[in-house]
């Protein structure tokens, strides 16, 4: 799904989505799995091809974000990146 602030994928069991108004860029995404993301011409990021990317490359990309743009859900509907939402009851 793609559209407005937010592009959305369902990979595997996980649901990644990526918020276009908080990337800015960095690439950090890409360097851990270059498959996966991609910049568009305006220098966010999007998908490529995550369905390509193991499970744990693609965690930690998604995870790599310095700005935390990129959220993902695992298959309870719970959010494991960013990780510090683990830690909350």
């Amino acid at each position: 799904m793609r559209g407005g602030d937010f592009e959305e994928r369902s990979v595997g069991a996980l649901r990644v989505r990526i918020d276009r108004t908080l990337c800015v860029g960095f690439g950090d995404c890409i360097t851990e799995a270059p498959a996966a993301f991609v910049l568009d011409e305006t220098g966010v990021a999007v998908f490529l091809a995550p369905e390509t990317t193991s499970k744990e490359q693609l965690l930690r990309a998604c995870d790599a974000c310095p700005v935390d743009a990129i959220t993902v859900w695992n298959e309870h509907g719970a959010q494991i990146v960013p990780g510090a939402c683990e830690q909350v009851p």
